[in-house]
């Protein structure tokens, strides 16, 4: 019996060896199941169904497509904007799905899949106000964003490095606030991204307009941390292939479609 426990144990040892010679220096293993973190106040690409309570979206239906593809179980975790990155760090989850935008700042902390949609961000402002065109005109105004967003970062950096006077920065934990606040007078403006405005004119239509184009291009990605690189390979692949068979092309024009 001990001859055997030991033998059971030798092999047991030598394959945990060949696993660790195996998988390349910083790499885990490929996860059982997807687990997703991500903020639903951001319609249409993470939201709460009113009625059901599911969580819906662009980006979480091709997330759970992405799971189908790879015969991987997906998980959503619906978690808070401002500590979505530390969570992923953190092990909560293994990828954001949240209409995250690619920067450098991101891409030193964790790693993106390939673009899945390009994004823009756009001035929304009240229905008729026909005095903000363009960027330079928001000097002299007040202007809401949602905290640490693209939308946040280009106001910030109109303020304070463009020259572009704005009078005050409001700053919310979710979109739907951003757009209140405008909607109450609070403030002149929302920037914010070109999605999430389009979505907010369907909800409440005559009460706000686009103020000219979007003034950026921008590109969403999943995230995930720097040591998985396995499962960041799979869901790259996943998303060429959902490309390949229209699968895409549906869950886009299921949110953005006319």
């Amino acid at each position: 019996m001990k001859k055997k426990l030991l033998f059971t144990g030798l092999v047991v040892v030598a394959v945990l060896v060949i696993v660790l010679l195996v998988l390349p220096r910083g790499q885990k293993a490929l996860p059982e199941k997807i687990v997703v973190g991500s903020s639903a106040d951001f319609a249409p690409f993470e939201y709460v169904d009113e009625i059901t309570g599911e969580l819906k979206g662009f980006d979480l239906d091709l997330m759970r497509a992405i799971g189908e593809e790879l015969g991987m179980e997906v998980e959503i975790k619906n978690v808070a904007w401002d500590g979505i990155i530390p969570g992923l760090l953190s092990g909560n989850y293994n990828v954001i799905a949240s209409g995250l935008t690619i920067t450098e700042e991101r891409q030193e902390v964790v790693n993106f899949t390939d673009p899945y949609i390009n994004a823009g961000q756009v001035i929304v402002v009240r229905a008729g106000d026909d005095s903000i065109t363009s960027p330079a005109d928001l000097a002299g105004k007040k202007v809401a964003v949602q905290v640490n967003t693209t939308g946040d970062l280009k106001a910030t950096e109109m303020m304070e490095e463009e020259g572009i006077a704005i009078t005050e920065i409001r700053r919310f934990n979710n979109a739907p606030d951003a757009f209140l606040e405008l909607m109450n007078g609070g403030v002149e403006a929302v920037v914010i991204d070109l999605g999430v405005a389009g979505e907010q004119f369907k909800a409440t239509p005559g009460i706000y307009q686009m103020a000219g184009e979007p003034f950026t291009v921008e590109e969403y990605g999943f995230a995930l941390r720097k040591s998985d690189t396995e499962l960041l390979e799979k869901i790259n692949a996943a998303l060429v292939s959902l490309r390949s068979k229209g699968v895409y092309d549906e869950i886009y024009e299921r949110y953005f479609g006319n």
